[in-house]
């Protein structure tokens, strides 16, 4: 946990992008294979489940810091942190841990099948060995609110330099739902096929607003598409199976079975990029209507009618099992269109239409 907190700190004690990363980069360089996978996925929103409730925490550690009840809320309202307000009135151990990171997530795990006792008992152990920094950590960890602030974005950019590889492979191997009890860092990382777990979609690239359109050059270099309100997603098809992912790196597939039929007609290792929209007729229906099956994992017969939805395809970004976002725009946007063409046009995909422009003017 040493090393893990030392980063940390390395990390809170510069405002500057450039020092983050290599601070990262040097973790990532010199920790165990466990603990940089833990670390990954901790970056990336994979946090350990929630063990124990916040009203049992502060009041076992009210109790372990000899504070009443009240003065301990005092302290969490001005810290506005728990976790660290835990680690501010708890004495320190003063050595530290002996234990790395991963042992201390496998150390949490445990507890999911003890009682409220032991739990009590298996925490008070934990904060009588770790230094105060360390304790924030493992709070953090305890309550399953680990967030620090670094961007995954960031992250992945120190791996780049930690690894030699290029950012944008590794942004794509850690695309997917995998976690660090279905992978190992190996077979994460240093796998030599990005595409090793077939589901795995591509990194989202996401539209922004700009103020102005000085810094972009001439208009005839760009290319314009509405902005449909819908779910971005990525359609995926390769070993036989279709996967469709939102751009939250949730794994859609069975909200969404009007796919099957599109999937079954396309070609394996295709992916589109696109917006998931409720379609009814020749145009979009409210978004109010999609966001009635999103939080579904099994979607009735009576809303798939209701509210019926169509692929809006922006790009293609595998075609035929290769790769092909390294060519220009423009072919991958013609592939795509003669792609849709050969398709029965009653299949939910449609081409995103282009904005025919001269000037920024008109555009605008």
């Amino acid at each position: 946990m040493k090393a893990f907190a030392n980063m940390f700190l390395a990390l809170e004690q510069t405002n500057k992008t450039t020092g983050k990363v290599r601070a990262l980069a040097a973790y990532f360089q010199t920790a165990e294979e466990a603990d940089k996978l833990w670390t990954i996925a901790l970056f990336s929103g994979r946090r350990p489940k929630r063990q124990i409730t916040t009203t049992q925490l502060r009041t076992w550690a009210s109790e372990r810091a000899g504070l009443e009840p009240w003065l301990f809320e005092e302290c969490y309202t001005i810290v506005g942190d728990l976790a660290e307000t835990i680690a501010l009135i708890l004495p320190p151990s003063g050595t530290g841990s002996t234990k790395n990171l991963h042992e201390w997530i496998a150390y949490l795990n445990t507890m999911a099948t003890l009682d409220e006792p032991e739990k009590r008992a298996a925490i008070f152990a934990a904060w009588d060995v770790l230094s105060t920094d360390e304790m924030f950590l493992f709070n953090k960890l305890l309550t399953g609110g680990f967030r620090i602030g670094i961007s995954q974005k960031l992250m992945t950019r120190a791996l780049a330099q930690a690894t030699g590889q290029e950012e944008a492979i590794l942004a794509h191997k850690l695309m997917g739902n995998w976690t660090p009890q279905t992978t190992t860092y190996a077979e994460l990382i240093e796998a030599d096929s990005p595409t090793a777990d077939l589901s795995r979609p591509y990194p989202f690239y996401l539209a922004y607003p700009l103020e102005t359109t000085d810094a972009l050059g001439e208009p005839q270099d760009w290319r314009a598409e509405h902005k449909w309100d819908g779910i971005r997603g990525q359609l995926i098809v390769r070993g036989g199976a279709q996967y469709l992912w939102s751009r939250g790196e949730e794994l859609i597939t069975d909200r969404f079975p009007e796919f099957e039929r599109l999937a079954a007609e396309l070609a394996a290792g295709t992916v589109i990029d696109g917006e998931i929209l409720a379609w009814g007729g020749e145009g979009p229906l409210a978004f109010s209507q999609l966001q009635k099956r999103i939080g579904r994992k099994k979607v009735p017969q009576s809303l798939l009618a209701q509210a019926p939805v169509i692929l809006m395809a922006y790009d293609l970004l595998e075609c035929g099992g290769r790769d092909i976002r390294a060519e220009p725009f423009d072919v991958r946007r013609d592939r795509l269109a003669r792609l849709i063409h050969t398709l029965d046009p009653m299949l939910p995909l449609r081409l995103s239409p282009p904005v025919a422009f001269k000037t920024w003017a008109e555009l605008a």
